[in-house]
């Protein structure tokens, strides 16, 4: 089923960064009766995140960088820690995620598996971000990691259950590592013990 929309107004409000845009549409019910929206949507692109994982070592690769996203809205220090992740700019999700796993914590890829993709905040954003994981071992560490250019990264290897203790007590507040965390538990890769 299709949703019959008619766009009244598409307006750039921002191409700065991102593009961000105000719409104005008429949405047509399932039961024929047409309403009327005004929404601004944020136009970042799509993305690609990866959780690294030792199942030896009952480990992960996090990083931790300044998201000022979440300075403004009370992480005092605005450090957010995370699963690896970029914006695939021209790239498949597969290319992105290697590239960003080298870039941002030092380590080549080799097998990766696609989890599944999702959209993260569909009522103002449009991105979709796709899923990967990936085992890793020392002897893959190519490079010290840290991020490229303007990136300060840190990278973090933590036991599962010293990250699944990060999202309980809230030092992990980013959804899509909870996300990750989650699905590794799940599927029997890392444990609690």
């Amino acid at each position: 089923m299709s949703a019959k929309v008619e766009v009244i107004k598409n307006k750039v409000l921002s191409e700065n960064w991102f593009v961000l845009r105000n719409f104005t549409y008429d949405l047509t019910t399932k039961n024929g009766e047409t309403i009327r929206h005004k929404r601004e949507v944020y136009d970042r692109g799509d993305g690609a995140t990866i959780l690294l994982y030792h199942r030896q070592k009952n480990s992960v690769i996090l990083t931790r960088q300044f998201r000022i996203a979440t300075w403004l809205n009370g992480n005092d220090s605005g450090l957010l820690i995370e699963a690896c992740a970029g914006l695939l700019d021209n790239d498949s999700p597969e290319e992105c995620i290697r590239k960003e796993a080298i870039e941002e914590t030092g380590y080549q890829v080799g097998k990766v598996e696609k989890l599944y993709d999702l959209y993260m905040s569909p009522g103002g954003v449009t991105e979709r971000l796709h899923f990967f994981a990936a085992e890793y071992d020392d002897a893959l560490r190519a490079t010290a990691g840290g991020g490229v250019g303007d990136e300060d990264i840190d990278v973090m290897e933590v036991t599962f259950p010293q990250a699944w203790a990060m999202v309980k007590d809230g030092r992990i507040k980013d959804c899509k590592t909870v996300m990750l965390l989650q699905h590794a538990l799940l599927e029997g890769w890392l444990t609690l013990n």
